[in-house]
């Protein structure tokens, strides 16, 4: 008999905790419900709707689980007998959700708050880039925040990249390896005529409640991957910028009266008979900026800044101009340019072309013989430019110190003289370009040895050979006059007693955290850094050009760039940290970039007593044009990487040397010397001991032998794989360099 109740009780007991379980079981399937649409109220038929219940008991159950989460403070019920849930506020962040490559993401915080770590299971239907509900959770014993995705507010993209595996009566789009980790389901009837392993575009419909996948609808078809062509456009559409411009704006282009009329001309500056010319890579077709050389009485020189009047032809708020400050900005990608503005005004009519009445608008310096500016004139002008030199040319010409240019140097392949005026002007202009450059470098401004990656290409569009690209006197002649002109706009603006609404390009002061970071790591290098003075830009050029050449250069480069602001573009003025410029601003590159057309607009309305100018719309457009300039230098970085994959692909088992360019917890970057080709070699793939992360050091260390990948170090590497859809080398490590 004992043995009976003894047995009973514990079947009851088993019983009574299964029944706990199932409980619990429903609770949190509930809560998951109103935790995925925290905004959202619910009564207990949408929620036995939601869980896809039709038995009565279980909806008492579900009624009964209601009534416990209110009890528990979770839940709360309205009087129409719907439930809410009570949100805590510290607990749920709003933000944009950016994934990385490996599928995890971050919640990206206001700057002084940490990032949220949202793990790949828990990013929900999310995709790269939508702002979004997480709630957080309770700091982990990793010490770093972390969160779930319980709502999406907004979706940033509706269409999407990705390859089309075509099956009988349905399909797919994976676009894996886009930092979209999941495919999209395209059901027979929007299969249509395109073919198996097409890269197309894909457009978003819906992602039902129970579908693994999100469904789609193909748009367009870019061809076949891999091919040059299909990955630019792809590339262009992953960042929004369209190639192709709207008829409408093509047609309104086309009616712009272009012919320089005799009235227009009195209401100018005429520079057409003073000696003029402008330097541009061979490549260029946009000529934004011109310059002019006159000698005057009493020792003086005249210089005049000369850029394109796009103003002229670009209405506010025209068809154009809105085309124009969608746009914002001209992308430069290895085999082309896609531009702000149709090609009849970019590459022709505002072009300042040689041996052609151009509309300029300037910036005229008058200058003593100590290199002192006395006077300065802002306005329209119309200039004739006498010739089109590249860098290469008035390279050749300043190091020759001749008026000759050979026929190898020559942009037409031909040998020619300049005169001796074009000569007389790039001399004495090279001379001022240096004597502002040092001014500027005694004031703090950052100097960094910048290298542009170019390929040459043969003739099906595959990169033969990869070279480089550095900044010479011919560069930074022309480099230092735009400054100069940019700067002196600003002031002029900018010192006015009576404040105006302008766009002024800024530079914010460096993160100190990561500046004392770079301290320590260079002071165990043998370096010191300075971070106490007033002059740290100083103490930090003097630390670049001590490690410059050395094996640790590319360790100090990066760890410097690390800690340095993005500029931007802003109504409220701090300031130029990287130039050592208090006013700066864009004036130069009208026909790339939308905000020099602002100012443009801006100085000719205060030149003529305008002054009813909308503060407000105008912080909206530099945040826009911002937003828009760091899209293009990732779309341009993709496109260089795409080349550098495609050059690398027939290298495969290839040893090179290269510098450790990143190190995370999943391993380390490495840039190959000889070509700048960066690959990930994984923390798995590094044998002979177990390797642990360090973030102060930047470093991955052997946890028994204590060797040491640090970044700046140089290795041996060997090319493993490459992939050009995903843009990305593969490398394992050979040996490393002592």
């Amino acid at each position: 008999m004992e043995k009976k109740r003894k047995y009973k009780f514990a079947v009851d007991k088993l019983l009574m905790s299964k029944k706990k379980k199932k409980d619990r079981n429903l609770q949190g399937k509930i809560l998951s419900i109103f935790k995925n649409s925290p905004n959202q109220s619910f009564n207990h038929k949408q929620i036995a709707a939601r869980l896809d219940v039709n038995d009565t008991k279980i909806r008492n159950a579900i009624i009964k689980s209601l009534g416990k989460l209110c009890s528990q403070k979770i839940l709360k019920q309205s009087a129409h007998g719907k439930f809410n849930l009570l949100i805590d506020k510290k607990n749920y962040k709003e933000g944009i959700i950016e994934v990385n490559s490996s599928g995890n993401g971050y919640l990206l915080m206001p700057e002084g708050e940490d990032d949220i770590f949202v793990a790949r299971k828990n990013l929900g239907r999310a995709f790269n880039g939508d702002l979004v509900f997480v709630y957080q959770f309770n700091r982990k014993k990793s010490g770093r925040n972390e969160g779930e995705i319980v709502e999406i507010i907004e979706r940033k993209n509706q269409n999407f990249i990705g390859v089309l595996d075509r099956k009988k009566d349905f399909g797919f789009v994976n676009t894996r390896g886009n930092k979209i980790h999941t495919d999209f389901f395209i059901e027979s009837e929007e299969l249509k005529d395109f073919k198996d392993g097409d890269k197309v575009i894909v457009d978003f419909k819906e992602w039902p409640r129970k579908a693994s996948s999100p469904f789609g609808r193909i748009i367009k078809s870019l061809g076949q991957p891999g091919e040059l062509n299909t990955e630019m456009h792809a590339i262009m559409h992953d960042y929004n910028f369209p190639e192709a411009f709207p008829l409408d704006v093509i047609n309104y282009t086309q009616r712009i009266r272009t012919k320089i009329e005799k009235n227009q001309i009195s209401a100018r500056r005429d520079f057409r008979k003073k000696t003029t010319f402008t330097i541009d890579p061979v490549t260029a077709k946009d000529f934004d900026d011109a310059i002019s050389y006159a000698p005057l009485a009493g020792n003086k020189t005249e210089i005049g800044i000369h850029i394109a009047d796009v103003s002229h032809y670009v209405k506010p708020n025209s068809i154009l101009d809105e085309e124009a400050h969608k746009r914002a900005t001209s992308v430069y990608l290895v085999d082309r340019v896609v531009p702000m503005l149709p090609e009849l005004l970019s590459n022709g009519v505002c072009s300042l072309r040689p041996r052609e009445e151009k509309f300029t608008f300037s910036a005229v310096f008058v200058l003593n013989d100590k290199m002192v500016i006395e006077e300065e004139w802002f306005g329209k002008t119309l200039i004739y430019s006498d010739h089109r030199f590249s860098y290469e040319e008035v390279q050749f010409i300043l190091d020759s110190e001749d008026k000759s240019v050979t026929a190898d140097v020559s942009l037409n392949g031909q040998s020619y003289s300049v005169s001796e005026e074009i000569y007389f002007a790039l001399l004495k202009l090279n001379s001022y370009a240096k004597f502002l450059r040092e001014k500027r470098m005694k004031k703090g401004a950052l100097s960094f040895d910048r290298v542009e990656v170019k390929f040459d290409l043969d003739k099906h569009d595959n990169p033969s050979s990869i070279y480089f690209k550095t900044s010479k006197d011919a560069n930074k002649l022309v480099e230092e006059l735009m400054l100069l002109a940019n700067r002196r706009v600003a002031e002029f603006i900018g010192k006015l007693k009576q404040k105006k609404p302008f766009v002024y390009r800024v530079h914010d002061l460096p993160d100190q955290d990561k500046l004392t970071n770079l301290q320590n790591v260079a002071k165990n290098l043998g370096y010191q850094l300075d971070l106490k003075s007033n002059e740290i830009n100083k103490s930090l050029n003097t630390l670049l050009q001590e490690s410059h050449g050395k094996s640790e250069q590319q360790l100090i480069d990066t760890l410097t760039i690390r800690a340095m602001s993005k500029a931007v573009y802003t109504t409220d003025n701090i300031g130029h940290y990287g130039l050592a410029f208090e006013y700066y601003t864009h004036f130069t590159s009208p026909i790339r970039r939308y905000p020099d057309v602002i100012v443009h607009r801006l100085l000719e309305s205060y030149i003529n007593g305008y002054n009813n100018i909308n503060k407000e719309a105008l912080e909206e457009a530099c945040i826009h044009s911002s937003s828009r300039e760091q899209l293009a230098t990732k779309a341009e970085r993709d496109s260089i990487k795409y080349m550098q994959v495609k050059f690398m692909e027939d290298k495969i088992d290839q040893c090179f040397e290269g510098v450790i360019s990143g190190v995370t917890d999943r391993g380390i970057y490495v840039e190959i010397l000889e070509n700048k080709c960066e690959g990930f070699i994984k923390i798995s793939e590094i044998k002979g001991d177990y390797f642990i992360y360090n973030e102060q050091t930047h470093s991955l260390i052997g946890e028994k032998t204590k060797k040491c990948y640090q970044l700046g170090s140089l290795v041996n590497i060997i090319v493993k794989k490459t992939d050009l859809l995903k843009r990305q080398l593969d490398f394992i490590l050979s040996e490393t360099l002592e």
